[in-house]
């Protein structure tokens, strides 16, 4: 090793360069191999398991101003929760909701969406025992009931909105998501969706939104743990939330993503910061696994420990294919289309990471709303499904009319 340093500083450098990239991304990879298949064990909520009803939650529909893109949610509420209310920014009409608008006086240490559900804690009623809250887009699907912990995930399936590229980079990373089944063994659960999540109301109140940032959902989930403790579920009923429609609208997705999370991260104790951070710098350099694929083949052979070098990185790329194969399996492609998805796998995770990566080279601090498309451009970008057709969605990709075949020769048209 001596030798070779001496021999040659610059290229002893890149190798050490190299062995850290490596080294970090491998962490982050080992992690989630070790949550889904050792964590996640009995992560699934049984059906029997189910002990809050329809007439114990109260749903809250976050908007600003998209009173169409509401509607749909709103109509895809199954008829037996009948306690329905929108908190929204401006005035609008909502057939089967109460809608709350958010004084422009209204002023608490929380901005922007935070702003809104702290509002609403305070002055919208409850008398339930779980608030469900709803992103504006968010479609309802297979909800049946509540298990008895604190908070209770949903998971999620983003339609197709007329990206094929970030289409496929959501299926890419719901595969990811899949460790999401292991949270409930973490006292500190890694991150929250609040497009399907469900808080009992007592934590609610008793930790309140009333804090400054940009990922709401996950701050709270990480204080309440902090504060009180939290028990947390994950119900895989996959509600229907939107794809972002373009490239451009999540990259800034990602970028506020990671920018909350980063700035929040002072909030978990020192035991989960290098895992929580190195998963941070793995997502936003994750293109650089097929470099570092190449730079295993280029390394002299006469470099210490390129054999090894070459096997890990190889192995690492590998892992990315599995993160899209269990998001096809999550999504309920027909078999017979993954090996197209697993084909387009560098695309993914490349288009997936590109906002990551913006985040931590420049973070952004203040809260945007990622872009929405009507019910009817749905709709019309499914060739398949009806007019009006969208609230009724049930979540099964193989009877939507997202055709698996027209996504294969489509794929680039963005």
């Amino acid at each position: 090793m001596i030798e070779f340093v001496a021999a040659d500083p610059v290229l002893a450098t890149v190798v050490a360069a190299l062995w850290i990239a490596l080294v970090l991304y491998g962490l982050s990879a080992l992690w989630w191999l070790f949550e889904s298949v050792v964590l996640a064990r009995g992560g699934r909520v049984d059906p029997d398991e189910i002990e809050w009803g329809y007439d114990d939650v109260q749903v809250r529909i976050l908007t600003i101003d998209a009173e169409a893109v509401v509607q749909a949610t709103v109509d895809s509420v199954p008829d037996g929760l009948d306690d329905v209310r929108v908190i929204a920014e401006t005035p609008m009409e909502i057939d089967g909701a109460s809608v709350h608008v958010v004084p422009e006086s209204f002023e608490c240490k929380a901005t922007n969406k935070g702003r809104a559900v702290e509002w609403a804690r305070r002055n919208v009623s409850c008398d339930r025992e779980y608030v469900l809250y709803l992103d504006e887009d968010t479609i309802m699907a297979g909800f049946q009931g509540l298990p008895d912990t604190d908070v209770v995930q949903f998971t999620e399936k983003p339609l197709y909105t007329g990206s094929r590229l970030a289409y496929l980079s959501e299926v890419f990373r719901v595969g990811y998501q899949y460790e999401q089944f292991a949270f409930h063994r973490l006292r500190y659960p890694l991150y929250a969706w609040g497009g399907g999540v469900a808080v009992r109301h007592s934590l609610e109140n008793a930790i309140t939104w009333d804090t400054a940032t940009i990922t709401e959902d996950t701050n709270f989930i990480w204080r309440a743990a902090d504060q009180t403790g939290v028990s947390f579920a994950v119900l895989d009923v996959r509600f229907r939330n939107q794809a972002p429609p373009s490239l451009r609208a999540m990259a800034k997705q990602r970028r506020r993503w990671i920018s909350g999370t980063r700035a929040d991260g002072h909030l978990l104790p020192l035991a989960y910061r290098p895992v929580y951070y190195t998963r941070i710098v793995a997502w936003a350099f994750s293109p650089l696994v097929p470099l570092l694929v190449l730079a295993s083949i280029l390394l002299p052979g006469t470099a210490p420990g390129a054999e090894w070098y070459r096997t890990a990185s190889l192995a690492l790329f590998g892992i990315l294919f599995v993160y899209t194969l269990v998001g096809a399996a999550s999504y309920d492609k027909h078999p017979l289309t993954w090996p197209v998805y697993l084909i387009l796998t560098p695309i993914a995770f490349l288009v997936h990471s590109i906002g990551a990566l913006w985040g931590v080279v420049s973070p952004v601090t203040t809260f945007e709303v990622t872009e929405k498309v009507t019910p009817e451009v749905i709709e019309r970008v499914h060739e398949s499904m009806e007019p009006g057709e969208l609230h009724e969605h049930d979540g099964s990709e193989r009877l939507t009319r997202e055709s698996d075949a027209e996504f294969t020769f489509d794929v680039f048209d963005d």
